[in-house]
């Protein structure tokens, strides 16, 4: 049921709409002056509010602009016996939905009533996806009590109230673009756009147009102008992700947005100013990139204004029960299921796991070991077959020697035995370590293994 305030200083006149608005089932409150309905709406908080203009002390107009600015502004109807078109324009500019005339027309009165009923359940519905939204991205809901993320954290918070680039260092599957969106949906931009780019996902011969636009007939196929990403996102945040993968010339344009605040569509003369957030996010080491020529060094100390490192999950192994706790929660929910937990040895397996994969690769495997558990709690049979094999052995039977082991060395060995498995294509050596194709050639060139030898294998 929609509440009502009605503000009317003529006493049949409230009494009239009171009547209409009861009758149609709205919970109709009415006060006789301004003073006294800015203390029942303080009281009701209405959904919808209907003032007269004329009115002894405080006017109607008054009245509006002293209204509670409220995270739910509800919309307001103006009534007058004085319809001018100057009193028509005054009241629009305080941003009234609507404007009636008296003596008010009945079935016109409930039709605007109706209408600004409809916009009022749409704000509040925007309003709730919106709070739904910013509760997802809450930074302290980022999952981890590790010591580096808890820095990370910390970092995220005093970064989100400003406006200064970012640059975010992780592994594949580390959580990247949940920093970004966290700290977006944690900054004054929070309710403007955040586009999420993969700069290594595009073409190098579209980067340039998807990031800036271009006009007609700037190149072939270009028949009608195109908005690009930056435009889409002004005054809000755009997130590059595998930002070291941008070509050298795009990286030159990159770092004009960031110096003067301005991009140009491709065929275009003309700049345009924009104001955007920028987010880079990389796998990469992009000193080791600058000192090889393919990354541009006034980009780089452009986009690291604020670095925030995002640890791979085995150096984080005490926060994996509490991740797998919030996984399983959430594929509950999606699969309509009741698992209640995992049993200890599970547990353990999991935690012994190295992850190449990090948080994304943990995530797949809970998202398949809720859908197919067959009793109320997980156990080894729901997660043996996301832990792949070492060596001939599965890795939940393998037993560490007395003298230990050197984990790169032990890593480099199993990368190198998944590629000659494959004869050399990287897709089935990345498959058979359970791997994305990325994250196996990001192991692969962090650990130096031939890394002269990346594009002989085929993908």
């Amino acid at each position: 049921m929609a509440v009502i305030l009605v503000v009317d200083d003529e006493q049949l006149q409230r009494e009239i709409l009171k009547t209409i608005l009861d009758d149609e089932g709205y919970e109709t409150h009415a006060a006789s002056s301004a003073e006294e309905g800015l203390k029942i709406f303080n009281e009701i908080k209405p959904d919808v509010v209907m003032t007269d203009l004329k009115m002894e002390g405080m006017d109607g107009l008054e009245f509006i602009e002293t209204l509670p600015k409220e995270p739910f502004d509800p919309p307001v109807i103006v009534m007058t016996a004085y319809g001018t078109i100057a009193s028509a324009v005054e009241a629009i500019k305080k941003g009234v939905f609507d404007y009636l005339t008296k003596p008010l027309d009945k079935e016109v009165l409930l039709i605007t009533v109706k209408r600004a009923v409809e916009k009022a359940d749409l704000l509040k519905e925007n309003l709730h996806l919106q709070k739904a939204l910013f509760d997802r991205f809450k930074i302290e809901g980022i999952v981890g009590h590790s010591p580096k993320m808890i820095e990370a954290v910390e970092v995220m918070k005093k970064v989100s109230s400003s406006n200064v680039t970012v640059l975010l260092l992780g592994e594949s599957g580390t959580g990247k673009e949940l920093a970004a969106r966290a700290i977006h949906y944690n900054s004054p931009r929070r309710t403007k756009p955040f586009i999420a780019i993969n700069c290594a996902a595009i073409p190098e011969s579209l980067i340039e147009s998807e990031l800036f636009g271009y006009e007609p007939g700037a190149f072939t196929g270009a028949v009608s102008r195109s908005t690009g990403l930056f435009e889409a996102s002004n005054n809000g945040t755009i997130f590059l992700d595998e930002v070291g993968d941008l070509p050298l010339l795009t990286q030159s344009k990159l770092l004009r947005v960031l110096q003067d605040k301005e991009i140009r569509r491709i065929g275009s003369r003309e700049s345009i100013k924009v104001n955007v957030r920028i987010i880079a996010a990389t796998n990469k080491d992009l000193e080791k990139e600058i000192l090889n020529r393919t990354f541009r060094e006034d980009l780089y100390y452009r986009l690291k204004v604020v670095t925030i490192d995002l640890p791979p999950l085995r150096s984080r192994k005490e926060d994996i029960p509490e991740l797998v706790s919030f996984f399983m929660n959430k594929y509950n929910h999606e699969f309509g299921k009741r698992t209640k937990g995992i049993e200890e040895n599970a547990l353990n397996a999991i935690k012994e796991y190295h992850w190449p994969g990090n948080i994304r690769q943990l995530q797949s495997a809970i998202e398949r070991a809720v859908l197919m558990c067959e009793t109320s709690r997980i156990g080894m049979k729901d997660i043996k077959s996301e832990l792949r094999l070492l060596h001939g052995r599965d890795i939940l039977d393998f037993e560490l020697p007395d003298e230990g082991i050197n984990v790169e060395e032990f890593e480099k060995d199993l990368l190198k035995k998944a590629m000659q498995k494959a004869n050399g294509v990287a897709t089935k050596a990345a498959k058979l370590l359970g791997m994305s194709y990325k994250t196996f050639w990001y192991r692969w060139e962090k650990l130096n293994i031939d890394s002269s030898k990346k594009n002989t294998f085929p993908k």
